[in-house]
């Protein structure tokens, strides 16, 4: 698949919670835990399916971790469903000693990432969460593009018996992958070849990537785009390969520089194949506004992944 259809958007929360759903159906052992957001998380119709399935603690993060963890040692299989800045911020510490460490299978469900909530501003926006989870030891990081990624990697989850967190989008996106698409974790999707740069996106970011992609192709340049949805692991051998067949690498994600896709990207050049790169992302504590307004804010549109691209270029001309 080389374009995204920008004339139809679709939400990934939905695909989320019919999946979600569905799953349940065929094992009981699966519960979804949540923090007062059965709403927000989208579990409504879950809780109407399975009502006895639903726990909810109220606003206490710390603590919906921990019971996942007791679910989990009791042999269910918890889908733990929070805003992502709340999820991973509060409950860091017992994700990371209740969940990783104890190897559980818990399926961490980071809603409305990045800078999705927009107008309720730095407390609620998500642009930490990757970082923070990359630095938790045996940790599968999911960052789905689009609805039908979103359901593979539930699926995937699911079957799974080691902690995962994923990322589940607030806002509708294009579809960009194949409805029979599958997650693996360490593997990335080509979606458009292309020879002289490689534009890197997961999430929200990869029919944005597309759609640079497209830009580009008219003024000549070839662009490979590659959907990262597996932050960690990551796609080793793929990114090396792109490093190799093109004339540089730009990342992008819906959150903070440092510790996310890029610096997964950049450790991995420095280390075995150095190569010139952009890294756009979030470099600060972002501000309040529409989510449309902070992502043109810090060059996370079509047109800003085209010119990091172009400067890449220009840099790298020979």
């Amino acid at each position: 698949m080389s374009k995204a259809d920008n004339s139809v958007g679709f939400d990934c929360r939905q695909a989320f919670a019919d999946e979600l759903t569905a799953l349940a159906a065929a094992d009981p052992r699966i519960v979804a835990v949540c923090n007062d957001s059965v709403g927000s998380s989208n579990l409504g119709g879950f809780r109407k399916a399975y009502p006895d399935r639903v726990i909810n603690v109220g606003i206490a993060e710390q603590n919906m971790v921990g019971v996942a963890a007791g679910l989990a040692n009791g042999g269910y299989k918890p889908f733990v469903c929070a805003a992502s800045p709340f999820l991973t911020g509060r409950a860091l510490e017992q994700i990371k000693a209740d969940i990783v460490y104890a190897g559980f299978p818990v399926v961490l469900c980071g809603m409305s990432p990045g800078m999705a909530y927009g107008e309720l501003g730095p407390t609620h926006h998500s642009i930490e969460d990757l970082a923070w989870m990359r630095a938790t030891g045996d940790l599968t990081i999911a960052v789905p593009a689009d609805p039908a990624q979103t359901r593979a990697v539930l699926r995937f989850a699911a079957a799974s018996e080691k902690p995962i967190f994923l990322r589940v989008g607030r806002h509708k996106v294009p579809a960009v992958m194949p409805d029979d698409t599958a997650f693996t974790p360490g593997h990335a999707h080509v979606l458009r070849e292309g020879s002289d740069v490689t534009l890197l996106a997961i999430g929200t970011m990869v029919s944005r990537a597309l759609a640079a992609a497209d830009h580009l192709a008219a003024e000549g340049v070839q662009a490979r785009v590659i959907n990262a949805c597996s932050v960690k692991p990551l796609d080793e051998a793929l990114v090396l390969t792109a490093a190799r067949q093109t004339r540089g690498l730009v990342t992008v994600e819906e959150g903070v520089l440092h510790g996310g896709l890029g610096s997964a990207v950049a450790e991995l050049l420095a280390q075995q194949h150095p190569t010139p790169m952009r890294m756009l992302g979030v470099d600060r504590l972002a501000p309040t506004g529409s989510t449309n307004f902070l992502l043109a804010h810090f060059g996370l549109t079509d047109d800003g992944i085209a010119r990091a691209a172009r400067e890449l270029l220009a840099g790298t001309a020979r």
